[in-house]
């Protein structure tokens, strides 16, 4: 069943990739009381990742479940996973949003660090998951790096997905960690690219305080770009042998060929940080489809007044999506809904 999304316009006053994706991340928001139940999962290395379960009241065995995986600086808290939270609970579905490793309330718990191609802690998650919600059908949503992952996961799997997993969304992935990163070197004069660096140096410092006994190699002074943290802190940490290693192992891009569940990949024209000719050299599998949104930044689509019950566009979508990928009356009914939207407002949908 293959949902048709309405096209994505920008809120008049959130013009261009730069102010969608700054306001996206630092406006538009609404408290939102944490309820979840915090489980912490011990992964095969020893290591512990936090885990958020946002249970509906109503919801029992074999109903729909959901995965969020944040992206690059995020953690539970982040805005989109706040909110697709609490979509996705309102139709039913038990969500649950995954800290990475070391971050969010999982800050101390690990003792190796985080890094865009741990898509084997995104497996162990689901089964730990699968464990707690006996043959719920499950749909992975990542964000940004989070993305990567999920997406590189699916293509390790090949055949082998966990038979439950109905699904795998990425929204906004760095699918060539190389090119991304020479991209934000240039925009606005690496305005972003200083800014992750330093949000990852207050991350490394935070990380020296919680685990004081687990050594990290200093950073060099003047360290401003996100290749050379990668350089002195990320690839030495990690095994790799340098960035460019790094980058080479944990894109996901190589692995889309492999994909052999339903996947959608939602990105923007004018995404700052994922610039869409990441994309051109990425072999893309049959089960994979590529919306390319006309625009939206990077994770803001702040949108026009449209049929949705608020401007957070990409929200909605991951709501569309997840209940369409879900099987029974809960997707039937969701795909009438759909529909007749979709008859009032069409949508386009690009392919690279």
């Amino acid at each position: 069943m293959d949902v048709h999304f309405p096209a994505f316009r920008a809120h008049p006053w959130v013009r261009g990739g730069h102010l969608q994706t700054i306001l996206g991340c630092y406006f538009f928001h609404q408290e939102i009381p944490y309820t979840a139940t915090r489980h912490l999962v011990t992964l095969k290395d020893g290591d512990q990742i936090a885990l958020h379960d946002d249970r509906p009241q109503k919801w029992q065995p074999n109903d729909p479940v959901a995965l969020l995986v944040h992206g690059l600086g995020g953690s539970h808290k982040s805005g989109y996973m706040q909110r697709c939270a609490k979509k996705l609970n309102a139709h039913g579905v038990r969500v649950f949003r995954m800290d990475l490793r070391g971050c969010g309330a999982g800050i101390g718990l690990a003792r190796q660090l985080c890094h865009a191609g741990r898509s084997q802690d995104v497996g162990e998650i689901i089964a730990d998951i699968n464990s707690r919600c006996l043959n719920s059908p499950l749909a992975v949503i990542g964000f940004s790096m989070g993305a990567n992952m999920v997406l590189k996961l699916a293509g390790e799997w090949q055949c082998d997905a966990p038979e439950n997993v109905v699904g795998v969304m990425g929204v906004a992935p760095p699918v060539d960690l190389n090119v991304c990163c020479t991209h934000v070197e240039t925009v606005l004069r690496g305005v972003y690219d200083r800014s992750f660096v330093q949000g990852m140096k207050n991350y490394i410092a935070l990380r020296q305080r919680s685990t004081p006994d687990v050594l990290t190699p200093e950073i060099p002074f003047g360290v401003s770009k996100i290749r050379d943290f990668d350089s002195h802190i990320t690839a030495p940490l990690s095994g790799f042998a340098n960035a460019i290693d790094y980058y080479a192992q944990a894109s996901s891009g190589p692995y889309l060929e492999k994909i052999r569940i339903p996947t959608l990949i939602v990105t923007a024209k004018d995404d700052p940080i994922v610039p869409v000719v990441a994309f051109q050299d990425s072999k893309l599998s049959p089960f994979v489809r590529l919306i390319v949104a006309d625009g939206g930044g990077h994770l803001g689509y702040i949108a026009a007044r449209s049929k949705d019950a608020d401007c957070r566009w990409l929200d909605w979508r991951v709501v569309d999506w997840t209940l369409s990928r879900m099987p029974g009356h809960l997707a039937t009914a969701h795909w009438q809904v759909m529909q007749a939207r979709v008859k009032t407002h069409p949508g386009v949908q690009h392919s690279v």
